[in-house]
């Protein structure tokens, strides 16, 4: 019998952790989807955000604190990649058990991230033209000032993370990476790629392309699904624990 997994999940930027609440049905029964919530969204909108990345990491990893000590995953988008990277990056350093795999979709790898892709925080209509062009966001938000308010704050908290975060060269992962990308997003294939230098598990590095833009895991669903299903099974075949933090 297939051991239980839990497979924590990183939103994107302006996001909350509803994104992943459909996948909890979708997904096998043997992986457990726990979505991760960030301060200031969601059922912790009366929090501050958070807008540094390593004190975003540092509190994640404290408030998952048990889920971090079993057998686990962790996967992210955009945003949520960077996140989920930084936080198997802090457990290694406190040689706390690893993460069965990394799984990290719609963004470019941490030391090559392309600097001139920041939007001014500070101006509505830069991040509303963002919104629109990286897709994925109804229709209807933009006709509500309130929830366009909400989202717009969202953002630009999430984008603060992100221009806060600094690749401090890094050791590889000794664990499975797993990337997933779209063929129709803006970011340079060299930039998915380049993922391949922050894994040293033997059995290395995966990077699957699916049609469709920035938000191809909300287009292309089943298939992403279906290949994330796959690849995790195959990152645990070989056990039902965790690896080791490598002294």
């Amino acid at each position: 019998m297939q051991a239980t997994l839990s497979l924590l999940c990183l939103p994107c930027a302006g996001a909350s952790a509803t994104m992943y609440l459909r996948w909890r049905r979708l997904l096998p029964r043997w992986i457990e989807v726990v979505p991760v919530e960030l301060p200031g969204r969601g059922g912790r909108l009366g929090e501050d955000f958070v807008q540094d990345f390593d004190a975003l990491v540092a509190q994640l990893c404290a408030e998952h604190d048990t889920a971090l000590r079993g057998n686990f995953a962790l996967f992210g988008h955009s945003m949520g990649s960077l996140l989920a990277w930084g936080i198997a990056q802090r457990l290694r350093a406190m040689g706390r058990p690893l993460p069965r795999a990394l799984l990290a979709s719609g963004s470019a790898a941490p030391a090559h991230r392309d600097p001139d892709r920041f939007v001014d925080m500070n101006n509505d209509e830069a991040l509303v033209g963002d919104l629109r062009k990286q897709g994925g966001t109804p229709e209807e938000l933009f006709d509500s000032p309130e929830l366009l308010r909400m989202t717009l704050d969202t953002l630009a908290a999430d984008y603060r993370v992100c221009e806060s975060f600094a690749h401090r060269g890094s050791e590889p992962l000794p664990v499975p990476l797993h990337v997933f990308a779209g063929r129709d997003d803006d970011i340079e294939p060299w930039r998915m790629q380049a993922w391949s230098a922050e894994t040293a598990h033997e059995d290395g590095f995966t990077l699957d392309w699916f049609e469709g833009g920035h938000f191809f895991i909300r287009q292309y669903e089943a298939r992403v699904l279906a290949a994330l299903t796959q690849r995790l099974a195959r990152s645990v075949a070989g056990g039902a624990h965790a690896p080791r933090a490598l002294a």
